[in-house]
């Protein structure tokens, strides 16, 4: 039996909760996650699960076992990559992780300078609208938006964006311009959940809050397909201000209830803790930092439609 094979197999089902959801993280068969795990069991004569026909949870040995399993591995890992040379010199694979258009629109093109920079580093991006967990994803850093709700990740800031109520053009002109939050009600509103639901859209003036309902004609699952619909006529939106400053800018939406916009959130590279920062993750800090503070610094704190003939405003 090949004792470290079997400490990663016994951490991955305690963390995966189940033996075939390990089995589908590790792409290994399921009767083989099985065979190891009873295997390893049978060595240290202790049983590390309790099974149940929904679910695997650690026994009191269990816990300590793989507790103690995982700083192993970490150590072992680390061993490793300083044997490589992976803290003395930037090389290897680099997961980051950030939201579908922040990713495309701002982080992209400074990964581009950043991989001509660094030819031994090899970077993975994963683009999804959601949270993901840099320890079970096995994400090195993301970019994240808004406070943070995980004390124990590393944070370094890199800037703030707002939120931002727009519509077309046309839409405005043909069913009129909303002055406060309680005109929604009569507006049709596109809604990404993550921002606002779709229900209920709130809003900030200086100490007052507003909580408003509204009705969803377009519900959309990524910010981007939001903006589109805007854009299309469909209705009025809540947008990122990276995400519909050109499109602002050009006359394509106009800007909305900017008296009533909530405080900006930050901006954030996180990364989990370690003893030793890899060079590959130091580097890639130390080049993108800088440069995507200054490409988010760039985003005025209030975007309004370039005037002229060819640039159309809202209608009052």
């Amino acid at each position: 039996m090949d004792r470290l094979e079997a400490m990663s197999v016994v951490v991955a089902v305690a963390e995966a909760g189940s033996l075939s959801a390990a089995a589908r993280q590790q792409k290994t068969p399921l009767a083989t996650v099985s065979r190891k795990v009873t295997e390893l069991e049978a060595h240290l004569r202790t049983k590390l699960f309790n099974r149940s026909s929904r679910a695997l949870v650690p026994t009191d040995a269990g816990r300590s076992y793989i507790a103690a399993a995982k700083r192993i591995l970490a150590d072992i890992a680390e061993a490793e990559r300083a044997a490589s040379g992976e803290y003395t010199t930037p090389r290897g694979e680099l997961s980051v992780s950030t939201l579908v258009a922040l990713g495309r629109l701002y982080l992209q093109p400074v990964l581009v300078e950043f991989l001509a920079a660094f030819p031994e580093v090899d970077v993975q991006l994963s683009l999804q609208d959601r949270t993901v967990s840099l320890l079970e994803e096995h994400i090195d850093v993301a970019l994240r938006i808004g406070h943070l709700a995980d004390s124990s990740l590393i944070a370094v800031r890199v800037g703030e964006i707002f939120r931002v109520v727009c519509a077309s053009p046309a839409y405005l002109e043909a069913r009129g311009t909303p002055n406060s939050p309680g005109d929604l009600s009569a507006h049709d509103c596109i809604s990404y959940p993550p921002i606002q639901s779709a229900d209920t859209w709130r809003f900030k003036r200086g100490q007052t809050e507003y909580t408003v309902p509204v009705r969803s004609r377009f519900v959309a699952s990524n910010l981007e397909s939001a903006c589109d619909a805007a854009r299309a006529g469909i209705g009025i939106t809540v947008a990122f201000s990276y995400q519909v400053v050109e499109p602002i800018r050009s006359g394509e939406l106009v800007p909305l209830l900017q008296e009533f916009q909530p405080p900006p959130q930050p901006v954030n590279f996180v990364y989990s803790p370690n003893r030793f920062m890899p060079a590959k993750l130091r580097a890639f800090l130390d080049f993108t930092v800088p440069r995507l503070r200054a490409r988010l610094a760039e985003l005025p704190k209030g975007v309004a439609p370039r005037q002229g003939p060819d640039r159309p405003v809202a209608p009052g």
